[in-house]
């Protein structure tokens, strides 16, 4: 196996790597899109060519090289709404349980309020 070859199979594994994953048996347009744009046939639906069928090997080596900064890209993306997540985990909370986790934190304990809807 030539080098060019294990380069896009590592581009392609990391790009599915960074895919949300389904639990469905059948692959989603995006996996079965990436699928074809790596497989040696050639695609006739944009006319792009696939990896393999590049004319040149520099042409090849330019569209390994930009998959793989979209795979990059898209690690460094997960990877930043991890760590938003995790250093400011009140980001996704309603302004009530701010409140109340506030107050909480230094002793106090908030009053439930009179709910009409809950009689």
């Amino acid at each position: 196996m030539s080098t060019a070859t294990f380069h896009a199979r590592t581009t392609y594994r990391a790009l599915l790597r960074e895919l949300p994953r389904k639990q469905f048996k059948t692959p989603s347009p995006l996996h079965q899109r990436l699928r074809d744009v790596f497989r040696s046939t050639p695609s006739a639906e944009n006319g792009a060519l696939p990896f393999s069928h590049a004319t040149t090997a520099e042409e090849r080596a330019l569209r390994v090289q930009e998959a793989d900064q979209l795979a990059q890209y898209a690690r460094a993306q997960r990877v930043y709404c991890d760590l938003l997540e995790r250093y400011n985990p009140g980001m996704s909370m309603d302004e009530e349980e701010k409140i109340r986790l506030t107050a909480n934190r230094v002793g106090f304990e908030l009053p439930e309020l009179h709910n009409p809807e809950k009689n």
